[in-house]
C-alpha cells in the first residue's frame, strides 16, 4: 500500500490587528468638527469667564488680569442691585412657570380633536412662537403705552380715565413683562403637550368612560397621570427660560423703573457692555450658571427618564 499524501496544514493565519482600533475611532472623528466648534464657542468662553470672575480685568491687551481672589464675590454679597435682580428673577420664575405648565396643557387638550379646521386653530396658538421677541416686545410696548390700545379700551369701558402705567410703575412693570413671556410661550409648550397626548391610546379613554369617567374628569384620571413626564419637562424648561429672560426686559423697560424689572441676565449685560465691569459681570453670570445648573439637576432627579426628544 502506498502512503496517502498528508493534507496541507489548516491552521489559520493570525489576523493583522494593527488597524482594529480604527472602526471604534470613526464615530469620534465624525463628532470632532462639532466638538471643536463647541470648544471654541462655549467651553473655552465658559472656562475663561470662570477665571475672570476671580480677577480684576482691565481693557488693556498688554496687561494680564489682576488676580483678586474672592473680592468680586464679597462685592456681590453687599450689592443691593444684585439682590434686587435676584429677587426679580425668582419672582419671574414663580409667576411664569405655573401658568406655562397648566394653561398649555388645557390648550393642547382643546386642539387635540378631529374637528374641521383644527389645524388653523393650532397654527393660531403657535403663531406667537415664531414671532421674533424683539418684534413682540415692540408691539406690546405700543399696547402698554399711555395712549395704547389697552388704555384706550379701559377708557372706552370707563374703567380708568387716566389709564394704567403698565411699564412705568414699579409695581406693574415686571408683571407686564411676564405677560409677554407667557403669551410667547403658550404655543411652544402646547405643542410639547400635544405630542404627549397623541401618544396616549384611545382605548384608555374608552375604558375610563365605561367606569363613569367622562368630560374633564377623564383628563384628571387618565391624561394628567400619563402626562407627568411632560409636565415635569415643561416645568424645568420654562423655569430655565424664565431665569434667562432678557429680550423682553431690554426692549420694553430697560430694567426700570428703579430696577423693578431688571433680571440677572440684564444685569450681566449692563455690567459687561455698559459699565465695562467685565470681571464682576462674570461673577454675576457664575451665580446664574449655578442657578440653571440646579434646575437641570432637579429635572434629572425628578424624572430621569423624561422624553429625550424634548429634553
Amino acid at each position: 500500500m502506498c502512503a496517502l499524501p498528508m493534507p496541507p496544514s489548516s491552521t489559520p493565519a493570525k489576523p493583522n490587528r494593527t488597524w482594529d482600533w480604527l472602526p471604534r475611532l470613526t464615530p469620534y472623528l465624525f463628532m470632532a468638527p462639532a466638538l471643536l466648534v463647541l470648544a471654541l464657542t462655549i467651553f473655552y468662553p465658559a472656562l475663561n469667564a470662570f477665571y475672570l470672575s476671580f480677577t480684576q480685568f482691565e481693557f488693556d491687551i498688554t496687561q494680564p488680569p489682576d488676580w483678586v481672589g474672592i473680592d468680586n464675590f464679597r462685592q456681590l454679597a453687599t450689592d443691593p442691585v444684585f439682590w434686587k435682580t435676584l429677587r426679580n428673577t425668582l419672582f419671574y420664575l414663580i409667576g411664569v412657570v405655573p401658568v406655562l405648565v397648566t394653561v398649555p396643557l388645557g390648550l393642547a387638550i382643546l386642539v387635540n380633536r378631529a374637528l374641521p379646521a383644527i389645524g388653523w386653530f393650532r397654527a393660531a396658538f403657535y403663531t406667537p412662537v415664531v414671532i421674533s421677541m424683539v418684534v413682540a416686545g415692540i408691539a406690546w410696548r405700543w399696547l402698554y403705552a399711555e395712549t395704547g390700545l389697552l388704555n384706550q379700551l379701559l377708557r372706552w369701558l370707563r374703567l380708568s380715565e387716566s389709564g394704567i402705567p403698565w411699564l412705568t410703575s414699579p409695581q406693574l412693570a415686571l408683571f407686564s413683562v411676564m405677560a409677554v413671556t407667557i403669551w410667547k410661550g403658550l404655543g411652544y409648550y402646547m405643542v410639547i403637550y400635544l405630542a404627549g397626548l397623541q401618544s396616549i391610546p384611545a382605548d384608555l379613554y374608552e375604558a375610563a368612560a365605561i367606569d363613569g369617567s367622562i368630560g374633564w374628569k377623564k383628563h384628571w384620571d387618565i391624561t394628567v397621570p400619563l402626562m407627568r413626564p411632560y409636565l415635569l419637562l415643561v416645568a424645568v424648561i420654562s423655569a430655565i427660560s424664565a431665569t434667562k429672560v432678557f429680550e423682553e426686559v431690554f426692549v420694553m423697560t430697560q430694567g426700570g423703573p428703579r430696577n423693578s424689572s431688571k433680571t440677572i441676565v440684564y444685569y450681566v449685560y449692563e455690567l459687561a457692555f455698559q459699565d465695562l465691569q467685565l470681571s464682576y459681570a462674570c461673577t454675576v453670570g457664575l451665580v446664574l450658571f449655578l442657578l440653571i445648573l440646579g434646575l437641570s439637576v432637579l429635572r434629572l432627579l425628578l424624572n430621569p427618564e423624561s422624553p429625550g426628544l424634548l429634553g
